[in-house]
C-alpha cells in the first residue's frame, strides 16, 4: 500500500507562501492529531499516515480507466497519437482511414458501407495535400523513405534528410530540377552527415535518376542550403563491408590500423574513401588469414577489382615502410 501513497508535506515552503492562511495550512496536517496526510491512489482517499484518519475518500482519480501491467500492453492501449515527424508531409498530424473494410467488432461492412468509406478514403487523401506543395513533399518523402529502406539507413538519417528537402522546397531549390533528384541528393547528404555514408553509386543504384545528375544536384542543395559537410572518412565504410564479407573482429581492427597508417603517410589525400576501405578490408583479410576474393571485395564495395589492386599495394607499401622505421 506504500507505492501507492502520495505524502503532503510542508516542508520547501519559500517566502512567499509562508504568507498563506492558517486554515490552509491546516488542511495539510490531520484534523484530529495533527499529524500528516497522505494519499491512497488505489483506494481514492487522503488518511493520515500517524492514527489512520480517513480524511477525505472518493477522490477522483484522474489517470487512465484502463490498467496495463508490462510496457508493451501499456503502448497498446494508449489513446495518444505518435510524435510528430518530418518523415511525412503533414507531419504525421493528420488522420488517416484504414483500408480493412471493417467495423470495431472486426465484422465485414455491407457493400453499401463499402463504397461510403471509399468515398470518405478518397476525400480524405485529397483534404491531406490541399496544395501543389503538399503533394511534392508527399512524393519526395516517399522516396526518401524508399531508398533508405533500401540502403539500410537508420531513422535519424530518413528524419535530417526529411529537414534538408523541406529546406530545399522552401528555399525555392526545385524549378528545373526533378523530385527525384533533389530527394535522392537530400539523402546521399543526410547520410554523410550521420556518419553513415553510401557511395554514390550505391545510392545511383537504388534512385530513379542517374549518377551524373544525382552528383551535380548534390552539389548544388549543399552549395544553397550552405551545409557542412565533412568528407567521407574511409573508416566508417569498414564495419559495413567486414560485415557484408563475413569477417572477423580482428580483420576488421586491422583494417582500421591500415587506414590510419594511410592517413598518417598522407597517401589517402585525392583518392576515394570507398576504394580505400575496400583495399584496406581485403589487405586485412589477408593478413589475418581470412580468405576472401578481390571479386567478393568489388561487388560489396561495387568498385572495380583494378582499383582494389592499386590501393590495396598502396596501403601494404606504407605499413611496411612505417615497419622498418
Amino acid at each position: 500500500m506504500s507505492e501507492n501513497l502520495r505524502t503532503y508535506t510542508t516542508e520547501h515552503v519559500d517566502d512567499e507562501s509562508q504568507t498563506e492562511s492558517e486554515s490552509e495550512e491546516e488542511e495539510l496536517r490531520c484534523p484530529e492529531c495533527n499529524g500528516q496526510l497522505a494519499t491512497d491512489t488505489e483506494h481514492g482517499e487522503t488518511v493520515c499516515v500517524d492514527c489512520g484518519l480517513v480524511v477525505e475518500e472518493d477522490e477522483i482519480d484522474r489517470g487512465p480507466e484502463w490498467r496495463a501491467f508490462d510496457s508493451k500492453e501499456k503502448d497498446e492501449k494508449s489513446r495518444v497519437g505518435a510524435p510528430t515527424t518530418n518523415m511525412m508531409h503533414d507531419k504525421g498530424l493528420s488522420t488517416n482511414i484504414g483500408w480493412q473494410d471493417k467495423d470495431a467488432y472486426g465484422k465485414s461492412l455491407s457493400s453499401r458501407q463499402r463504397e461510403k468509406m471509399q468515398r470518405l478514403r478518397t476525400w480524405n487523401e485529397r483534404f491531406r495535400t490541399r496544395d501543389s506543395k503538399e503533394r511534392n513533399l508527399k512524393q519526395a518523402l516517399g522516396e526518401i523513405d524508399r531508398m533508405a529502406s533500401a540502403l539500410g539507413l537508420p531513422d535519424n538519417v530518413r528524419e535530417t534528410a526529411s529537414v534538408v528537402y523541406r529546406r530545399a522546397l522552401d528555399d525555392d531549390l526545385l524549378p528545373g530540377r526533378s523530385i527525384e533528384g533533389v530527394s535522392t541528393a537530400s539523402l546521399y547528404a543526410a547520410a554523410r552527415q550521420a556518419g553513415t555514408p553510401r557511395s554514390l553509386d550505391e545510392i545511383a543504384a537504388v534512385s530513379r535518376v542517374e549518377k551524373d545528375e544525382i552528383a551535380r544536384t548534390y552539389r548544388y542543395v549543399v552549395r544553397e542550403l550552405k551545409l557542412e559537410i565533412q568528407p567521407a572518412d574511409p573508416e566508417s565504410y569498414v564495419p559495413r563491408f567486414a560485415s557484408d564479407l563475413g569477417l572477423s573482429d580482428e580483420a576488421e581492427r586491422r583494417a582500421r590500423s591500415l587506414l590510419d597508417t594511410a592517413k598518417e603517410q598522407g597517401i589517402h589525400s585525392g583518392k576515394s574513401p570507398v576504394g580505400l576501405a575496400a583495399a584496406a578490408v581485403y589487405a586485412a583479410a589477408l593478413l589475418v588469414n581470412e580468405k576472401v576474393t578481390q571479386s567478393e571485395v568489388s561487388d560489396v564495395a561495387n568498385i572495380s577489382e583494378v582499383t582494389i589492386r592499386n590501393r590495396y599495394h598502396e596501403l601494404l607499401e606504407a605499413e611496411d615502410g612505417v615497419a622498418l622505421n
